[in-house]
């Protein structure tokens, strides 16, 4: 099965947020424990844990990227700039597709509010909207990955 249709599957299943979902499908292939990515990425669903800022799906994406170029003591600062040109890449991709990376703006609704919280699950946007971003950040990670 695709990588982005496994995260909308967990998605789906309620079994992850929006950043577990991405940074799980990759963090196997890339040395990564799958608890551990579940762990780490777990505050940064809602737009880093609720705050309505950058989109889960893209933080997951960003934790891949930085996955993918793994750093030692001889090159640490060269793959921390490969990773921001990944990175920055990777917002030009998903803000031509979705017009922002930020949650708030992507889904209409301010989480970092109760009442912004509840509208946006009473409109289930979790559940019609979240996916594809999940699954548009996957794909493209994917594809800047491979390119790297």
């Amino acid at each position: 099965m695709a990588k982005s249709s496994t995260a909308k599957q967990y998605m789906a299943e309620r079994k992850s947020n929006c950043a577990q979902s991405v940074l799980r499908v990759f963090a196997q292939d890339m040395g990564m424990d799958e608890e551990i990515a579940l762990s780490v990425s777990q505050g940064f669903g809602g737009g880093m844990g609720h705050a309505g800022s950058v989109c889960g799906a893209v933080t997951g994406a960003y934790m891949a990227l930085g996955l993918a170029n793994k750093t030692s003591k001889d090159n640490a600062r060269q793959n921390i700039e490969k990773t921001y040109a990944l990175m920055a890449e990777f917002n030009r991709r998903f803000k031509e597709l979705h017009g922002s990376t930020n949650c708030t703006q992507l889904l209409g609704y301010d989480l970092s509010k109760p009442e912004g919280m509840k509208a946006a699950a009473d409109a289930k946007v979790f559940i019609t909207m979240c996916p594809n971003f999940v699954n548009d950040a996957v794909e493209i990670a994917e594809e800047l990955v491979k390119q790297k």
